[in-house]
């Protein structure tokens, strides 16, 4: 998938991301709210999550690599706009939320400890740590950028396709931590209505690239060759 898909996926998706992240962002530390250090900082808790994200689409495109390796490309794109819609589908079920008993709430709570340790510290170390935590938490959204992020079917393409999620969300990410409120609750609903448009629409391009329709860019024709197949 092209990086304009990741960036806009991140753009529109931080709409949703307030809900989790937006506290968080509230919430940094800060001697003072204004000045080159602060801007900094904000700059620096930007750069630990988008950091985070590309650590992941390596390691989820190293995964997408060896199912291309395998032979399985066009259904390792499928499957990620069949795992999009399932989210989009899914998403405002208690169920489909990683939470609960065992290992992931416990890990989860370690992190939260981890992050509330850092919040009592100023200095920018402390702010691009809770950065690359943040880029840890729970997230919708960030499951179905790691799935495009598979479907590259590199750890180059993986790593290409998060970093630019995570440029996609730090417009409003920052302008939220740099302006020390939430956004409106109006105009929060409001643009939150094209986030599931936004999913719908990758969902679709993921399956007709999975079908190998032969047209160019949206649905290559996998089996002929890398040059054909290349869509970033």
């Amino acid at each position: 998938m092209a990086w304009w898909t990741a960036f806009l996926l991140g753009l529109v998706g931080s709409l949703h991301c307030l809900g989790m992240c937006g506290p968080l962002a509230l919430a940094l530390p800060a001697a003072r709210r204004q000045g080159a250090d602060f801007v900094a900082g904000r700059i620096l808790y930007n750069g630990g999550r988008i950091l985070t994200y590309g650590v992941l689409g390596v390691l989820f495109g190293l995964i997408g690599q060896s199912l291309v390796l395998a032979g399985l490309q066009q259904w390792l794109s499928i499957l990620a706009g069949l795992f999009i819609l399932g989210y989009l589908l899914l998403r405002r079920r208690p169920a489909f939320a990683v939470t609960g008993a065992g290992w992931v709430a416990r890990a989860v709570g370690r992190l939260k400890t981890s992050l509330g340790g850092l919040l009592k510290h100023r200095s920018k170390r402390a702010l691009f740590g809770i950065g690359l935590l943040n880029g840890l938490l729970p997230c919708g959204l960030v499951y179905v950028a790691l799935a495009a992020a598979a479907a590259t079917g590199s750890a180059g393409g993986g790593l290409e396709y998060m970093v630019w999620f995570g440029i996609g969300t730090t417009p409003l990410m920052l302008g939220v931590s740099m302006a020390g409120k939430a956004v409106q609750g109006s105009l929060h609903r409001h643009f939150q209505r094209l986030v599931p448009v936004a999913l719908a629409a990758m969902a679709v391009l993921f399956l007709l690239r999975g079908m190998s329709l032969g047209i160019p860019y949206v649905s290559p024709d996998l089996h002929a060759g890398p040059d054909a197949a290349a869509c970033h």
